[in-house]
């Protein structure tokens, strides 16, 4: 009897904790001004098994890819010792690596690290020229940016966690020619030199999970690239802030009890970024016999994406612990993007 009253009790608390944040976050957009932001390859989502339902991962993610999503979901990893693999296929011909390495030091909590790579492709680079084609070509260049990152989380309680992720993200646009003196090509005075436009700067990202052990309800609150502000020329910006909060619940436990009711999982997540309106992102995924996963979920106001689709494969050798999984996602007039994600638990 008491154990019910406690479980009612976590329920309505998280439901309290649920709304109440979402309602500061929705309505806190009136009073902060939007702004631009760089460094925007750090908002593109890792992890198959996360965008498959909708990118939601800031509760739902019992591995080393949380670090991306949120720093304070590794230390409810069921394994020693994790490593996560990450191969995303983007639009317009990009792509992007990453790999998480995580270890658990028991009740001291867990560490991991990892690293984040873009592949932007080659260009053809060009400027002004005083010639019949009004330009002359410069060569070949890469745009280039990275990101390396070290997360300590600690679960502190059977319900409560938080993590804290400090990483160093790099970006390198390129090598631009600027006019040293004189005004235009024509200006037999014009000096021309050239400029690197790359800068490396620190970001830390936030977060904390509670588990209220009532319906599946999982609550988790997430602050990413709070950084100082970045200039390459004249104005300065931020790396692209943002304020995350999500609840993920088992709606099946509402009406029975047993394995086939915990299988169905529901998630949604609210996100305040600085540059942009309030986007909110839903998520559904259903566990077949721990073996197969199947996940759908839409993404709201975005510009171009919006459902996405994917599944995962889970099989244990032993002490050994594999996970697959791939995932789908529309983007509009760019066509789909998908993503694969390898794993493995010891």
């Amino acid at each position: 009897m008491k154990e019910g009253m406690s479980d009612r009790k976590s329920l309505i608390m998280g439901i309290f904790i649920v709304v109440f944040s979402v309602f500061i976050n929705l309505n806190g957009a009136e009073f902060v001004k939007r702004g631009q932001v760089g460094f925007r390859f750090l908002e593109n989502p890792v992890s198959a098994e996360a965008i498959g339902r909708g990118c939601l991962g800031l509760v739902s993610i019992y591995n080393g890819n949380s670090v991306f999503w949120n720093p304070a979901g590794i230390s409810w990893m069921k394994s020693l010792y994790d490593f996560s693999a990450n191969y995303n296929s983007w639009i317009a011909d990009i792509s992007y690596t990453s790999l998480v390495a995580s270890v658990s030091l028991r009740k001291w909590g867990v560490v991991a690290f990892d690293v984040l790579g873009m592949d932007y492709g080659e260009f053809y680079g060009t400027r002004r020229a005083n010639n019949e084609r009004g330009f002359e070509d410069t060569g070949v260049f890469s745009p280039e940016a990275y990101c390396i990152g070290f997360t300590y989380s600690q679960k502190v309680s059977n319900r409560f966690s938080y993590g804290v992720r400090v990483k160093y993200a790099y970006q390198d646009l390129g090598t631009a020619y600027i006019g040293l003196q004189g005004t235009d090509v024509d200006d037999s005075l014009l000096v021309i030199g050239k400029k690197s436009y790359s800068h490396g700067e620190p970001a830390v990202d936030v977060g904390a999970v509670y588990d209220f052990n009532a319906y599946g309800f999982r609550f988790g609150a997430v602050m990413r690239n709070f950084s100082r502000e970045v200039r390459y020329e004249r104005q300065r910006f931020p790396l692209p802030f943002s304020v995350s909060f999500s609840v993920v619940f088992n709606p099946g436990l509402f009406f029975s009890q047993g394995e086939f009711a915990e299988s169905l999982c529901f998630g949604f997540e609210t996100i305040h970024p600085r540059d942009f309106g309030e986007k909110v992102k839903f998520g559904l995924e259903y566990h077949y016999r721990g073996v197969l996963i199947l996940r759908t979920g839409y993404m709201y106001n975005y510009d171009e994406r919006g459902l996405t689709f994917g599944f995962g494969v889970r099989k244990g050798f032993g002490d050994v612990n594999l996970r697959v999984d791939y995932a789908y996602q529309d983007f509009g007039v760019f066509g789909g993007v998908s993503a694969m994600s390898f794993g493995i638990g010891f």
